[in-house]
């Protein structure tokens, strides 16, 4: 069975990263793995495949930046040819970035078969580009892989057939269940410059921040709340901040970098740091107090680490970690977030339980139905 699998950003690394092992299993699949560049920045793209252990990509694209439009388009004009030489059995995408979309259209004129992981989630936001890439790759999918059952009732809704729908479980979990102790916290203090973070084996208190999303950081009303906030929630306790390339361009652009600090030595406030590797990351967030996100795998990481999650969207297509799990929205909203922040500090945040299926295993039961629907 020849199959490609498409990856395009750091999301999608982490989680085509247990299938391509599972697929070990199954010696008669043959996985070409094709990076169409959407994230060329080195620590978003090569640094994440040598930590997860990823082969190197048998096919780099390089597409790099640009709109929403030119990624797609020129993703689509790259890939077409290689499928149509390649013709493979199946294609597989993962999570709803541009990549994802731009091969699910090339595949579907080429009638090859879809399979798309994390199918079915819904933020009911279509001014959210990922919304307009998740609904358009299940309707283009043949097998539709999901991480929990309200993402199956969202398929069926829409009116995909049963015999499509796969409930497997979450492939970003069984990442996160096989790397969560691959490094030393003391490697990732020393590495991200942070020493006072370990007092004579204790770890002080700090919490965590991803921030890239474009109703975020491209607006400069929204993007000086949220830092407003967190300055002020950073007066009680240091805020990580492992900064996106572009977050930093705007905050630069706006005029906010007096809410920040960095360098040697600092040990209060919103604390600059580079982007990091997934296993530094990881290191950070799960001895975290809590975690501030606009990221939608980390609301599903930190619920399974079991640590408090405020995610700075209005919304979100991870109900499961809100109804389940350690999450909370609170928007753009600076009394809000400044006040969910303290309710953390004050009362130990929010507890949740683990979904469902969320147990290291997707990757296997992926594979599994992949080479049995070949055999059939």
């Amino acid at each position: 069975m020849n199959i490609i699998a498409v990856v395009g950003a750091r999301p999608n690394f982490i989680k085509i990263a247990p299938l391509i092992e599972a697929f070990k299993n199954y010696p008669e699949i043959k996985t070409t793995l094709i990076h169409t560049g959407q994230h060329y920045d080195y620590r978003m793209s090569t640094l994440f495949f040598q930590e997860l252990e990823i082969p190197e990509p048998d096919i780099y694209l390089g597409v790099g930046a640009g709109t929403h439009g030119e990624q797609t388009a020129k993703i689509m004009l790259n890939l077409e040819p290689i499928l149509i030489e390649k013709k493979p059995d199946l294609l597989i995408v993962v999570g709803d970035v541009n990549s994802t979309l731009a091969a699910s259209l090339t595949a579907a004129k080429l009638n090859i078969e879809i399979a798309h992981i994390e199918a079915g989630l819904r933020s009911f936001d279509r001014t959210m580009p990922e919304e307009i890439n998740r609904i358009l790759t299940d309707h283009l999918s043949t097998l539709l892989f999901t991480t929990c059952e309200e993402a199956n009732e969202n398929l069926r809704h829409e009116g995909i057939e049963e015999e499509k729908i796969h409930f497997v479980g979450n492939v970003m979990i069984d990442t996160l269940i096989k790397y969560k102790d691959k490094i030393a916290f003391e490697e990732t203090v020393k590495r991200i410059g942070f020493p006072s973070l370990l007092n004579q084996g204790e770890v002080k208190s700090y919490a965590l921040l991803t921030l890239h999303r474009p109703k975020n950081v491209d607006r400069r009303e929204a993007l000086t709340a949220i830092l407003e906030a967190l300055a002020e929630i950073a007066t009680e306790i240091p805020i990580l901040f492992p900064a996106h390339p572009r977050t930093l361009e705007r905050i630069k652009e706006f005029q906010l970098n007096h809410l920040l600090v960095e360098g040697e030595g600092v040990e209060n406030g919103v604390i600059l740091l580079p982007p990091l590797g997934y296993l530094d990351f990881v290191n950070l967030m799960k001895r975290a107090s809590f975690v501030l996100t606009d990221s939608g795998g980390i609301q599903e990481e930190t619920t399974f680490l079991n640590i408090p999650c405020l995610t700075l969207r209005e919304n979100t297509e991870r109900r499961i970690t809100i109804n389940l799990g350690t999450n909370t929205l609170v928007g753009q909203d600076k009394e809000k977030i400044i006040a969910e922040a303290e309710r953390i500090l004050k009362e130990g945040g929010k507890g949740g339980e683990v979904p469902p299926l969320w147990d290291g295993k997707a990757s296997l039961r992926i594979a599994k139905i992949i080479a049995e629907k070949h055999r059939n």
